[in-house]
């Protein structure tokens, strides 16, 4: 590295990932996350009525409310252009820090942590399962979502080939096409066992997710934030 690129690159406050690094980074945070986005859309969906990282979902839900004539949740409703505006909020973050790739990766992490930190502290003083169609519940909702989007936004910027975190739909198409090559003799594609490996773990990750999300809800509450906020600040300090 030349001396003023050096200089450029302190001016913008971080160093270049060694390849060996990146490599470890790539492999371990999509699982973390995985693991991350099942617990949060778990408990936010029984404790707050709403799909915290599926906008899908929620698209689902809004249009079969007029159908069944059932109570529509404002939450919902929210949480499309709130998802979308977080995540603008993040690439204006990232434009500000000057970083790019998986130098990006702790300062968002950090963002992250603490909306999920003021998800965990609000649920537990207000207690907003108890209402999920009340002005609290709401507020809590679209914090979570907003946590939610940064961790998308996260991976596209810091990992941009990294799978999904949160829908599981095509990591499970990835996985099962990746057993199928890998087990042919004449696969139609490439790489299948790398494919399969990083699908696969990801959908283990989520699902181990949501079965200790529905877990600690059962057993904790509002303080089952406290899992998916520990989860988070593992992910800070290991990055």
């Amino acid at each position: 590295m030349t001396v003023a690129a050096e200089s450029d690159v302190l001016a913008r406050g971080h160093l270049p990932t060694a390849p060996s690094e990146l490599a470890r980074f790539e492999r371990r945070l999509p699982v973390m996350l995985s693991t991350l986005a099942g617990l949060v859309d778990v408990i936010g969906y029984l404790n707050l009525g709403i799909f915290t990282a599926h906008v899908t979902g929620n698209l689902v839900v809004i249009a079969a409310v007029p159908v069944r004539r059932g109570a529509l949740n404002i939450s919902q409703v929210l949480a499309v252009p709130v998802f979308a505006a977080a995540v603008g909020v993040v690439w204006l973050i990232a434009r500000a820090l000057g970083r790019r790739g998986s130098a990006l990766a702790r300062p968002l992490l950090s963002i992250q942590f603490l909306l999920l930190s003021c998800v965990f502290t609000l649920s537990v003083v207000l207690n907003p399962a108890t209402n999920q169609h009340s002005l609290s519940a709401i507020v809590v909702a679209m914090i979570a979502v907003a946590a939610m989007a940064c961790q998308f936004a996260l991976l596209r910027l810091a990992v941009p080939g990294a799978p999904s975190t949160a829908v599981m739909t095509g990591n499970l198409t990835n996985a099962v096409l990746a057993l199928m090559d890998s087990l042919s003799s004449r696969p139609l594609t490439n790489g299948s066992e790398e494919r399969l490996k990083k699908s696969a773990k990801d959908v283990v990750g989520f699902c181990a997710g949501c079965i200790a999300g529905a877990a600690t809800v059962s057993l904790l509450g509002a303080w089952a934030w406290s899992i998916p906020v520990a989860l988070a600040g593992v992910a800070v300090i290991l990055r």
